[in-house]
């Protein structure tokens, strides 16, 4: 067929023919039609990829040192509470890092502190997470912030 030619005269022989059913199968439904092709996905991931990409996290800052000697002090005056018998209940700013890329995001966890673990460098809390009912943990490299008066004068 040439460009210029008209195409309803080339195929003026078939066009005005019935559509064929056929008369052993039934009529596929759009939805089914389309489902067969669906295995062909060429896009299938593509817009996860997409929008993880456009995810957005943030860069974990590094305490100076005054900054980390203050965490430290407000740490050792949780610990005497909790020497005492106390366990306060404390907000602490927590750098959680992304499973998926680089950098993470700051959460704010309240709790009640039941441990100050030195040895592992973590503050066990006193909500339980998982079927095994694990108290929740902070990695103290991972606080940034504590949050709220401390009772008592610092040592």
């Amino acid at each position: 067929m040439k460009s210029n030619e008209d195409p309803r005269i080339i195929y003026a022989d078939i066009i005005d023919r019935p559509h064929h059913r056929s008369q052993t199968c039934a009529h596929m439904s759009m939805g089914d039609r389309a489902a067969q092709f669906s295995a062909y996905d060429a896009l299938a991931g593509y817009f996860d990829m997409i929008a993880e990409e456009e995810r957005f996290t943030d860069e974990e800052t590094e305490l100076d040192a005054d900054a980390q000697a203050l965490l430290d002090e407000k740490l050792a005056r949780i610990a005497d509470q909790i020497g005492d018998g106390h366990h306060p209940r404390i907000r602490f700013t927590v750098f959680v890092p992304d499973e998926r890329k680089s950098g993470g995001r700051y959460e704010q966890v309240t709790d009640r502190v039941y441990q100050i673990d030195v040895l592992r460098r973590r503050v066990v809390l006193e909500s339980r997470v998982g079927r095994g009912g694990l108290r929740k943990t902070l990695d103290m490299a991972r606080i940034k912030a504590i949050h709220g008066e401390l009772p008592g004068p610092p040592d």
